[in-house]
């Protein structure tokens, strides 16, 4: 399949799809041509069907280039304005929502999630026996909305120690496009499972920003979409971003491929546990999932993350402070070495333990579809990565299009 696609465009053209930029101030043209060298490689050997890399400077775009196809079957070339499922990077939008109502005066993130979703008010917690089985116990305290944000509250994807519990209630991993019931109902099943951890006890990366979009729901009085678009898309000019796709653009979303080996991409099928190409274009179109749900663009996710590195106009500096700082008390870690976790992403803490080009205080995460962001507001540098691989065991071009992009830096 990756030779008959490969075939269907001449190999400059898979370099050419540019978007205007302006002059590229302290980067080396030179040395950003070898993120062209590496991203047609990539394609060509077949490790990526297609990808879209943006990475913006002190607020000026000076590289949005699309390598591959979009669909390889069809033979449609990736473009810059190509759509993709960006799944846990939807956390740090809503993590972000969650903010501009504090700043409205709705919440504090220190208030307990219960007084916006009353199941939430007294929780309950599995405790592992030594043996075997489990025990379920109170929780010593209630879940905040900061637990939610940190993902401290002790609530996981379901995989727990009560894990048979979670799956026999249908409450297991973090797709949510196929549910017929609102964001709303599931929350309110999930409160009566018994969590993983008691809260603020451990780092547990799960349905806490699901959970947060019903606050944000509660707390405006809005649907999750509409409270959205009016707060963050409309503002910011992302128009391409949304939790379904409209009929009108299902020909730019990108076709989502598995990557079980190096090398040997296939059409992802609709199987468990990763939902195929996903019920973004057909289905329910009922569940806003804030954890996983949402589709963007690069040059959309650009502008929410540039808008965020500034401090405006969706939130203030303060507010965006507050976010970017390590939230981890002491003892507890996050996913990544060498980061600590604020409100909604990794930040990064020791530059030696992250071990990769980059600086302390830079903001980032990824989704499952194999998309990535980061924020480096050291060098007022932005970066987001999108391709649709997953899974995608071996693949190593987030650390190689980071070092890539780094060392073009003059």
């Amino acid at each position: 399949m990756r030779h008959r696609a490969a075939s269907l465009l001449p190999a400059f053209l898979l370099g050419a799809l540019w978007t205007a930029l302006p002059a590229l101030a302290d980067f080396s043209p030179e040395r950003l041509e070898r993120l062209d060298t590496f991203l047609d490689s990539y394609v060509e050997q077949g490790r990526l069907p297609g990808a879209v890399l943006q990475v913006t400077h002190d607020g000026e775009t000076v590289y949005h280039r699309a390598a591959g196809f979009r669909d390889m079957e069809a033979g449609a070339p990736m473009k810059p304005d190509t759509i993709f499922r960006i799944a846990s990077m939807s956390k740090a939008v809503i993590s972000a929502a969650v903010m501009v109502l504090q700043e409205q005066g709705a919440l504090v993130i220190g208030q307990p999630v219960g007084d916006f979703l009353p199941e939430f008010a007294a929780t309950t917690v599995a405790v592992p026996r030594k043996d075997e089985g489990y025990d379920v116990v109170d929780a010593e305290r209630p879940i905040t909305i900061r637990d939610l944000l940190t993902h401290t509250a002790g609530i996981g994807y379901g995989y727990g120690p009560a894990a048979e519990a979670w799956q026999a209630a249908g409450l297991q991993h973090w797709y949510f496009g196929h549910r017929e019931e609102p964001i709303r109902e599931t929350v309110r099943r999930i409160a009566a499972m018994p969590m993983d951890a008691q809260p603020g006890e451990a780092f547990v990366y799960g349905y806490n920003t699901d959970i947060l979009g019903a606050v944000v729901e509660a707390a405006s009085g809005q649907p999750l979409d509409a409270f959205l678009q009016t707060e963050i898309f409309a503002p910011l000019g992302m128009d391409d971003t949304s939790f379904y796709l409209p009929a009108t653009k299902t020909d730019r979303l990108a076709v989502v491929y598995s990557g079980n080996e190096v090398g040997h991409l296939a059409l992802a099928d609709a199987g468990t546990p990763f939902h195929g190409q996903g019920h973004y274009v057909d289905g329910p179109r009922t569940s806003f999932s804030g954890g996983a749900g949402l589709l963007s663009t690069t040059g959309d996710y650009t502008r929410f993350l540039e808008a965020m590195r500034r401090g405006g106009p969706v939130l203030g500096r303060k507010s965006v402070e507050l976010m970017t700082v390590n939230h981890l008390p002491a003892g507890l870690a996050s996913l990544q070495p060498g980061a600590g976790f604020g409100l909604g992403f990794a930040v990064v803490s020791d530059l030696g333990a992250w071990g990769q080009p980059g600086s302390v205080g830079e903001f980032s995460w990824g989704g499952a579809y194999h998309t990535r962001y980061w924020v480096d507001p050291a060098e007022e540098l932005t970066v987001v990565y999108m391709t649709q691989v997953l899974p995608a065991q071996g693949l190593d071009d987030f650390g190689k299009v980071r070092a890539l992009i780094y060392q073009a830096l003059e």
